[in-house]
C-alpha cells in the first residue's frame, strides 16, 4: 500500500535527535491521533535547514502536509510551518513550564493512534490561551487542564458537589457525602476548588479564582493521583516538580 499525502495540523510531544542532521518527532495529529515523523536535515547550520529545529519544540502547534501509511509506525512529513505562532510561550519560563506539564498529561493519556478530532480542538485551544493568558489565569491553568482533559478519555470527575456531596472521591471520580473507606479522597475546602474549576469554561474566568501556591500545589499532586488511578501505568509527572517550584 503506497503512502498518501494528508493535511493535518498537530501538536509536537516530543522531538529526539536522530543521526547527525534528523530528528524524530512524536506529535498528536488532527486526523491521525498519536503518530511519529522522521524529518532530515532541520538541525543544520546550513541556510536551508537554519532555524527550522525551532518548530519542533514540545507545545509546538504545526501546519503540515504528511505522508500516512497504516502500515508504518515512523512516517514522513513533506512541508510544515506554524499553525499558530506564540508570542510567549517559548519565551516565558512559566507558561513555558505550564505547556510542558500540558504536553506530558496529554503523553500519558494517548495510547493508541487514533484520531480524536474533539480532544485535539480542545487542546490546541488550551495551548493558544495559555499564551494570551494574564498571570493569575496562567496560575490555574494546569489544574483547569488536568481537570477537564479526563472528559475525552472517559474518566471525567462528575460535578455533582453540593453541601451533602462534599467530599471528591478519586476513585470513583464523584463528590460523596462522607470520607470514603479509602484514601484516595480530597477534604472539603479542596473539593469545593475542583467544582469550582470544573464549571469554568472559558479559560480567561481562571482569574475569578483566588487560590494560594500551596493549595495549588496540593491539588496538582491530588490530580496526579487521580490519573495513576485511572490509567495503567501511568507512572508520576515529571514535569510536576518543576511546575511546583515555578508558579510558586
Amino acid at each position: 500500500m503506497p503512502d498518501k499525502l494528508h493535511h493535518t495540523k498537530g501538536i509536537v510531544l516530543r522531538t529526539v535527535k536522530y543521526g547527525e542532521t534528523s530528528v524524530i518527532v512524536t506529535m498528536f495529529t488532527e486526523l491521525f491521533g498519536i503518530q511519529s515523523y522522521l524529518v532530515n536535515g532541520v538541525r543544520t547550520s546550513s541556510k536551508k535547514g537554519s532555524g527550522k529545529a525551532n518548530l519542533f519544540q514540545p507545545a509546538a502547534l504545526l501546519d503540515m502536509v504528511v505522508y500516512h501509511n497504516e502500515q508504518r509506525q515512523l512516517h514522513r512529513i513533506r512541508e510544515f510551518r506554524w499553525a499558530y505562532l506564540y508570542h510567549t510561550v517559548f519565551s516565558d519560563i512559566r507558561k513555558n513550564a505550564v505547556a510542558v506539564f500540558m504536553v506530558e498529561l496529554l503523553t500519558k493519556c494517548l495510547k493508541q493512534p487514533e484520531a480524536n478530532p474533539e480532544l485535539y480542538a480542545f487542546t490546541e485551544d488550551c495551548f493558544m490561551q495559555l499564551d494570551q493568558a494574564e498571570d493569575a489565569v496562567m496560575a490555574n491553568f494546569p489544574l483547569f487542564f488536568a481537570l477537564h482533559l479526563p472528559l475525552f478519555f472517559g474518566f471525567r470527575v462528575i460535578d455533582n458537589h453540593s453541601d451533602g456531596n462534599c467530599f471528591l472521591d478519586l476513585q470513583e471520580g464523584e463528590f460523596v457525602p462522607a470520607h470514603p473507606p479509602h484514601v484516595f479522597f480530597l477534604e472539603e475546602k479542596e473539593s469545593a476548588a475542583c467544582s469550582h474549576l470544573l464549571k469554568i469554561m472559558q479559560p480567561d474566568e481562571l482569574k475569578e479564582i483566588k487560590l494560594h501556591h500551596n493549595f495549588r500545589r496540593g491539588l496538582l499532586l491530588a490530580l496526579e493521583r487521580y490519573y495513576a488511578l485511572h490509567i495503567p501505568d501511568f507512572g508520576s509527572l515529571r514535569t510536576l516538580p518543576v511546575l511546583k517550584e515555578i508558579l510558586s
